[in-house]
């Protein structure tokens, strides 16, 4: 059990904060999911309020462990992300022309929601054991492919949102780590280099069909530019302080697709307004500043490097789906992290930041 001494160093503030999204998030699922035809629940939003009760409980039991421990076995979460990864190619369930899940009875098991822990954990371990600084080429290599091994099987699932998450994880914690920016400049070089050749050959017609709707979605307003349009208008319907709860017609009339999921942020702006959104927005940046200053207050480079690798795939999955949801970047199926319906990415999402919890409860400790 938790000691008593150290949970006055809970950062409530920080957990009153992710309870108020994950509220936000329930209330907009909630709409929109509604159907005024029979003014039934949803089975989305059931599922989605079972989800919230096992993802907080996994916050708080990683509170229970000291996060040092947690890294020093963070091979062991790593290899089993890998194994789950490796079963989802082979055996997975399909959906949408994707092999993205493990069906576990009634529940659908995503294992790549849960990479991006396993990733900042195994790197967390290995750059906290070396001395900053004295990290030569062979160490940054074998921390990018800690990267490389999990992106490479998400991307054939394929899920190239998902696959990209893992990039600013990575990054931040080498960058923290001591990566000297001669050696970024490097890196970010050789993938100036490879991208005509991975739009060539990596992507599916279709990833490429959402870049070029993307940089003009009216060249095909009924097929690929579609949800681009669509995400567009019911953001800027929602004027200053919103059409109001159950009221999006947007959302209620079925004209934006997956609007309790990758547009969940559009529902939110077409029933709350710009005054929501703006509301919800300060939530997260203050969630993402707390989240630093756990980094920033942690006694030692394992804590610094595992909040700050967290807090930037988090970041990015934010910033991404409210720019992607406002018609700003291309379509991708990427979930707004504690407000989109999504059981894995919820409780992942829990789970990390229980971790990044436990980084400043233990600040004290040696």
């Amino acid at each position: 059990m938790i000691e008593r001494r150290l949970l006055s160093c809970i950062d409530w503030p920080l957990l009153i904060a992710l309870v108020l999204l994950c509220s936000i998030g329930l209330v907009t699922i909630y709409s929109a999911t509604y159907d005024p035809t029979n003014e039934n629940v949803s089975s989305e939003f059931r599922r989605h309020l079972l989800v919230l009760g096992i993802g907080l409980l996994a916050l708080i039991g990683c509170l229970v462990f000291d996060y040092r421990n947690l890294v020093d076995r963070a091979l062991f979460v790593y290899g089993g992300v890998l194994i789950l990864l490796v079963i989802t190619l082979l055996i997975g369930s399909t959906g949408g022309g994707a092999r993205r899940w493990i069906i576990m009875g009634p529940v659908n098991f995503q294992p790549s929601e849960f990479s991006r822990i396993a990733v900042a954990m195994a790197l967390t371990m290995f750059y906290a054991r070396l001395v900053p600084g004295q990290i030569r080429l062979g160490g940054w290599l074998i921390g990018g492919i800690f990267v490389v091994v999990p992106f490479v099987l998400i991307f054939q699932e394929p899920d190239l949102g998902a696959a990209v998450t893992l990039l600013p994880v990575g990054l931040t914690i080498m960058i923290f780590a001591g990566l000297r920016l001669r050696v970024l400049a490097v890196m970010v070089l050789a993938l100036i280099l490879v991208t005509p050749v991975f739009w060539t050959y990596g992507l599916e017609n279709y990833q490429k069909d959402r870049f070029l709707s993307f940089l003009d979605p009216e060249k095909d307003p009924l097929g690929a530019g579609y949800q681009q349009i669509q995400a567009r208008v019911t953001v800027g319907s929602g004027g200053l302080t919103g059409r109001g709860f159950l009221q999006g017609t947007q959302s209620q009339y079925n004209f934006l697709p997956v609007a309790h999921n990758d547009f969940i942020f559009s529902v939110l702006a077409e029933e709350r307004g710009f005054l929501g959104v703006l509301f919800t927005l300060a939530l997260y940046l203050f969630v993402i500043v707390r989240s630093l200053d756990a980094a920033k207050l942690s006694g030692d480079r394992t804590g610094t490097y595992l909040a700050v690798g967290l807090i930037a795939g988090f970041a990015f999955q934010v910033v991404y789906s409210v720019t992607m949801s406002a018609g700003f970047a291309p379509v991708k199926g990427l979930t707004l992290p504690l407000l989109s319906y999504g059981g894995s990415s919820t409780i992942a999402t829990l789970l990390g930041f229980g971790l990044i919890l436990n980084v400043r409860m233990r600040r004290f400790t040696n």
